[in-house]
């Protein structure tokens, strides 16, 4: 009998590289005793995994962090974010709660009804949220430990064409938006991440989805933590939705690359 895949994992990078490639959204692994607990039938789920998965995005971080002169760390969510999504807050001060997309989804990409009504959403909190957030500070604290900094980058993708739980599905789709924090985010950090990513077509600021991942721990009151959130739109680099990548992956990897090399002397 094989074992069940780990929850999340800490790849580990060179011991004076303060930057971290967070990358939470990238699996479409649902365990069975989660897959109990969500009221669509497989073909619907399947569907919604091709919609709601960020395809390819622990692939792009992967390629990129071999390219890099200085290793970078990885930290990977090993499930769906149908199971937890560790990046809301698990609390009211999340937006995304008005779209049923809190820390544990109750509905769908399309509104749909994922979970039944009246579902406890703190046995999944307290399984697979809270250890993941523990264990991403712990990452944090290591790299402020060791180089005095740390730097999370978000490594997402989202759709071409608006999808209906978008709170700002309205505004802008460029190819690369870049989601930036105003306690978290330096001026440096954006402009070296524009530099790198303007082959693509343009990047955008904050739209369609804004902000980036800081632990509860550092938020707001650590400046020695730098982060942003790299945000990809899927038609550079695959077929949408849920399809295979193209050619388009090696060369936004050799970008992301270019970022973190970048951020050794920042």
């Amino acid at each position: 009998m094989s074992s069940a895949p780990p929850p999340f994992q800490l790849v580990p990078g060179a011991v004076g590289s303060p930057v971290l490639l967070h990358v939470p959204h990238s699996a479409r692994t649902v365990p069975e005793h989660v897959r109990h607990g969500i009221v669509l039938d497989d073909e619907a789920l399947e569907a919604e995994l091709d919609h709601i998965t960020d395809s390819h995005t622990a692939d792009l971080a992967a390629r990129a962090s071999e390219a890099c002169g200085v290793t970078p760390w990885r930290f990977v969510n090993g499930l769906s974010r149908l199971v937890v999504d560790p990046e809301r807050f698990p609390d009211d001060r999340e937006e995304m709660l008005a779209a049923g997309m809190g820390a544990v989804y109750t509905r769908t990409t399309h509104r749909e009804r994922l979970r039944p009504p009246g579902a406890d959403a703190e046995p999944l909190l307290d399984r697979y949220f809270h250890p993941y957030a523990r264990a991403m500070t712990a990452a944090v604290d290591d790299r402020l430990t060791a180089t005095g900094r740390a730097v999370v980058i978000d490594v997402h993708s989202y759709p071409a064409t608006a999808l209906p739980y978008e709170l700002h599905g309205a505004g802008p789709r460029p190819p690369v938006c870049l989601g930036t924090d105003g306690f978290h985010t330096p001026p440096g950090l954006l402009a070296r991440a524009e530099a790198a990513f303007s082959g693509f077509g343009g990047t955008g600021l904050n739209s369609p989805f804004p902000g980036t991942y800081v632990p509860l721990k550092h938020y707001g009151t650590d400046r020695r933590v730098t982060a942003l959130m790299i945000e990809i739109r899927r038609d550079l680099y695959m077929t949408e939705p849920g399809g295979p990548a193209g050619p388009g992956l090696e060369a936004l990897a050799s970008a992301l690359a270019t970022l973190v090399d970048g951020l050794m002397d920042a």
